[in-house]
């Protein structure tokens, strides 16, 4: 269990620092449910208001001000810092000054204030007066050197002491890097990565002491050679976008949307720490200022904080707006332009990032944006490989870092061993490229990649040889186990695997993961085989989302085809395949993670218990296209708002929430947020580590197992509002339209989901079947589906993923 000193699970922390990143920290720790101490400098003045208001600078409150008033922010904030908003409770504001002797309570202290050496040195001298023996102390920086922070401070503190680099927003961005400097013992980073990894969740890789460190030298390296590359191939902002996104297995922002998101400003920051901090000459060459870069700064054009970079938006004079481009040669905006091209097409049409990269390079290779790719592909590969043993010790720490710190598909080496190791090499050597010693080595004894994959086990260069990627406590990869011939049963929209100690599991793995005629075969399929042979079933996958819903196209071309029977026997199967998973007489617990939307959640609802991700945006969001929930999301709503209630209580408060949530399409801002929007059952839970979803879902499963499981009852009555409920829930809708809040087409799908939601025409606190909800359901769907605005918001939502308001 291990003594006071040197505790096993961090329950205190404290940050120093209420910017920005320091409240973000401070708020992600509360999201772990540590209880956390907010320090800033007291104000140096009044505000006007305290003035009136005659406060002192020696007031507490005034004192705790920078603190109190970041914590408040934090309720605002977009995207989301915290996972519900009461968690904020878990911050306490302070000042540096009062409150320095707090800092000996903590179990971790974390500094996050401004980017100057002498500013932090300050901090840690104080940190140090008070610190006590096993209290973690660490540095978020971007790039300042370990060496360099702790200078003058004791063997202790040193020991005590390492880099903790959250990326921002730090709830968000999964990278920490963890930077131990020479003195920084074992222990220290082993409780710090278990901190990082096992109740913040974020994905831990170990970098050395060196300027920036991993992802942001590496990332910045690659922008500054794409800005090369865009010169010598004489390409504008919008085709270096085009090519630098999604094509390249990397985010939507590319490259000149993610600087002016980053802000110009920030990149040249760092451009300059590499620069001014190494000692290699060509290193310090690679790092110049771009006099792209340089010229905008000097405009103040530092990108979305100054309201424009290589981008800006312009409101039309009747609304809307638009997005212009900046014109390099000319320092001007015009409008942004699609770019077209067989290559970007291809890329286009491909699935799958290797996929994409593929068609990319290779379809045309003497395509001019082609030979731009290459170019900008090839150089991060022969830097990330002259890097290693540089920046960090392994290829798998590079590319973890790359892809959770700048959502790239792939890292490095993942991308050089898609494109083709071997190949690629040759066109390099062609080129005159000089190839780093390590890799021509590898090469030379026969290796064909820097990965490989043996059953269950992955493999990495280390040393000239392979050496086993060590598998992560609490994780099932689900990947592995299919790549390992652990299926059991599947079709192309969903496999049935063997997760282990006679537990199966069930991935959707269709486009999107959305719920089409192979997912719904799957699932019977699935019970009929879990029913016969397995102890419970878990429902997850390792998709993007969960699931976004059910097949949209699908029930859209069926509608205006006029084929209202086919649609009926697609509805009818949705439904009786929910019920089948509701009354498998083995457990099921369902794992969702982030979108989980419509059908998402009805494959989930029926589970007996659900593991969230904290990452994980659920909600019954069928409105928004003009429809209802029709697969069995109203009769679970309606069956919640039963046992909420009790047999003799109001029934209508919690029909009245739910029919709230249904009606607006309401989704959480995370796992904990369900219970907000009324979905969270008592057994419920969330878990933090969005990896380790399965394996709990797991163990739930089997948890149930040794307990004695017994399946739902097929004659579970539900008790309803009836008409009298109904009749509130559509005056509420026929106010909203008077007053202008609905369109009337909003309020016919409301007067139906009312009608489904109070159980129809039964008399108040009838107790209906199962069955009777789903027919009501089904129904008031199909009579939605011949609505001429119905399908306009389902052909708009499938063209412009926004719904519309008609």
């Amino acid at each position: 269990m291990g003594d006071r000193s040197t505790p096993t699970t961090i329950r205190r922390a404290a940050v120093i620092g209420s910017g920005v990143m320091g409240a973000g920290i401070a708020a992600h720790l509360a999201n772990a449910g540590m209880q956390v101490l907010l320090l800033d400098v007291p104000p140096a003045a009044l505000t006007e208001q305290e003035e009136r208001a005659g406060a002192s600078l020696q007031d507490r409150a005034i004192r705790n001000r920078l603190a109190a008033a970041s914590i408040a922010r934090l309720a605002k904030q977009e995207p989301p810092a915290l996972y519900a908003a009461s968690f904020a409770q878990r911050i306490t504001p302070g000042n540096l000054e009062d409150d320095l002797g707090k800092l000996g309570e903590a179990d971790w202290i974390i500094e996050a204030v401004v980017e100057r050496l002498d500013i932090k040195r300050s901090v840690f001298e104080r940190i140090e007066s008070v610190l006590r023996a096993g209290t973690l102390v660490s540095s978020n920086t971007s790039g300042l050197s370990v060496a360099a922070m702790t200078e003058g401070r004791g063997q202790r503190f040193r020991e005590q002491f390492a880099v903790t680099h959250f990326f921002n927003p730090p709830r968000h961005m999964k990278l920490v890097e963890i930077v131990p400097g020479a003195d920084t013992s074992p222990e220290t980073a082993a409780r710090l990565t278990a901190a990082c990894e096992k109740q913040l969740g974020k994905g831990v890789v170990l970098a050395k002491d060196t300027p920036n460190f991993i992802a942001n030298r590496i990332g910045t390296y690659g922008m500054l050679t794409t800005i090369e590359a865009m010169r010598s191939f004489g390409l504008g902002i919008d085709e270096v976008d085009a090519l630098t996104g999604p094509a390249m297995g990397r985010p939507k922002t590319a490259t000149f949307r993610m600087l002016d998101l980053v802000g110009l400003d920030t990149l040249l920051h760092v451009v300059d720490n590499v620069r001014e901090r190494s000692g290699d000459a060509a290193e310090r060459a690679a790092f110049a200022r771009p006099p792209e870069l340089e010229a905008l700064v000097a405009k103040g054009w530092i990108g979305e904080k100054a309201g424009g970079g290589f981008y800006r938006k312009i409101k039309r004079p009747g609304g809307g707006s638009d997005i212009e481009t900046l014109q390099l040669d000319t320092m001007t905006y015009a409008p942004r332009r699609s770019v077209n091209s067989p290559v970007i097409e291809a890329a286009k049409q491909a699935k799958g990032a290797v996929a994409k990269v593929k068609a990319l390079l290779f379809t045309d290779a003497n395509d001019r944006y082609a030979q731009f790719a290459w170019q900008t592909i090839k150089t991060v590969l022969l830097y990330s490989a002259r890097q290693l043993g540089v920046v960090a010790d392994t290829v798998s720490d590079i590319d973890r870092a790359m892809v959770w710190g700048f959502n790239w598909e792939l890292g490095p080496f993942e991308l050089w061993d898609a494109i083709g190791l071997e190949r690629s090499v040759q066109r390099m050597r062609s080129e005159g490229d000089d190839i780093p010693a390590w890799v021509e080595d590898w090469l030379a004894v026969g290796s064909r990649s820097f990965y490989k994959q043996e059953g269950l086990q992955r493999f990495y260069v280390s040393d000239g040889a392979y050496r086993r990627q060590e598998e992560e406590p609490d994780v099932i990869s689900l990947k592995a186990l299919k790549d390992g011939g652990r299926v059991v049963l599947g079709n192309n929209g969903a496999s049935l695997l063997d997760l282990g100690d006679e537990v199966a599991g069930l991935v959707f793995h269709s486009p999107n993961n959305a719920i089409g005629g192979d997912i719904l075969t799957a699932i019977r399929q699935s019970a009929e085989e879990v029913s016969r042979n397995w102890r419970g079933l878990v429902i997850a996958n390792e998709g993007r989302h969960f699931c976004v819903g059910a097949n949209l196209l699908m029930l859209l071309l069926e509608a205006q085809n006029g084929d209202f029977d086919e649609i009926d026997d697609i509805i009818s199967l949705f439904q009786n395949s929910m019920l089948t998973l509701k009354r498998l007489d083995r457990p099921v617990v369902a794992a969702p993670h982030r979108m989980t939307l419509g059908g998402g959640v009805e494959a989930c609802l029926p589970a007996d218990r659900i593991v969230f991700s904290a990452e994980t945006y659920f909600g019954l969001v069928e409105t928004g296209v003009g429809l209802i929930p029709a697969g069995g999301g109203c009769k679970e709503a309606a069956a919640l708002a039963d046992d909420r209630t009790g047999s003799s209580g109001d029934l209508q408060p919690q029909v009245n929430a739910l029919f709230e949530t249904i009606a607006m399409g309401k989704t959480s801002t995370s796992g904990y947020d369900v219970a907000r929007i009324g979905f969270m059952r008592p057994h419920d839970r969330v878990v933090i580590r969005g990896e380790a979803r399965t394996a709990e879902a797991k163990r739930t499963v089997l948890a149930m197992d040794r307990e004695g499981y017994t399946p739902p009852s097929s004659a579970r009555r539900i008790r309803v509002a009836g008409r009298e409920g109904r009749a509130v829930l559509q005056l509420a809708v026929e106010n909203m339209r008077l007053g202008g809040l609905a369109s009337p087409h909003d309020a016919l799908i409301g007067r139906k989901l009312a009608h489904v939601l109070a159980g129809g025409d039964a008399a108040p606190g009838a107790e209906v079947s199962e069955q009777y909800l789903l027919d009501l359901e089904r129904e008031a769907f199909l009579s939605l589906c011949g609505e001429p605005l119905t399908q306009a918001r389902m052909r708009h939502m499938l063209s412009t993923g926004k719904p519309l308001r008609n």
